[in-house]
């Protein structure tokens, strides 16, 4: 793909994502104009909407699973990796808004959703035998809490860089809001 058509895909990707996380009603013309490009570039690269949205979450899907490599759940010592992860999510969360609950009807979506999910509550696991972690929790809250703050702070907190919204996630994570 030539240069030009990559910037041109990633802008009506990114810019998709973004007018469709806002309203899901938006116009393959509204997210074209808004993405700097003819209406026609659209179609040519996408037969319907659909096939629009298809690349959109498949580009999140992507994002989600190159963050977790480049977080490096696996061998990382764990508190660099949490930060990594989070900060790497938050920029995913921004970049990518759009909500893969509406495309977890596809069987290639849903498994590639839970791969995700797996590597991070593995992850989770690792912190708690490490003693990052507390043991002693609900089932699963961790997997649960993680994902919450990190899609609060992206969305409420846009100002701060992914870096230090990543820093106060992680803090709120492991510390929590109590005085100790």
């Amino acid at each position: 793909m030539r240069a030009d058509a990559a910037r041109n895909l990633e802008a009506v990707l990114t810019t998709g994502a973004r007018m469709l996380a806002a309203d899901p009603g938006a116009s393959i013309a509204s997210i074209a104009a808004e993405a700097g490009v003819d209406r026609s570039t659209v179609y040519r690269r996408f037969a319907s909407r659909e096939d629009l949205l298809a690349a959109i979450y498949d580009a999140r899907l992507t994002a989600i699973e190159q963050a977790i490599t480049d977080a490096r759940l696996r061998e990382a010592p764990v508190a660099v990796a949490l930060h990594r992860y989070v900060e790497n999510i938050i920029t995913v969360n921004r970049t990518w808004p759009v909500d893969l609950g509406r495309m977890l009807a596809d069987d290639t979506v849903h498994s590639r959703r839970d791969a995700a999910v797996q590597e991070v509550d593995t992850f989770l696991e690792r912190a708690v035998d490490e003693g990052l972690l507390r043991t002693g929790l609900p089932e699963g809250w961790a997997s649960v809490l993680l994902p919450q703050l990190v899609h609060l702070v992206s969305r409420q907190r846009p100002e701060l860089g992914p870096g230090q919204a990543a820093d106060i996630v992680v803090n709120t994570f492991l510390h929590g809001l109590g005085v100790s």
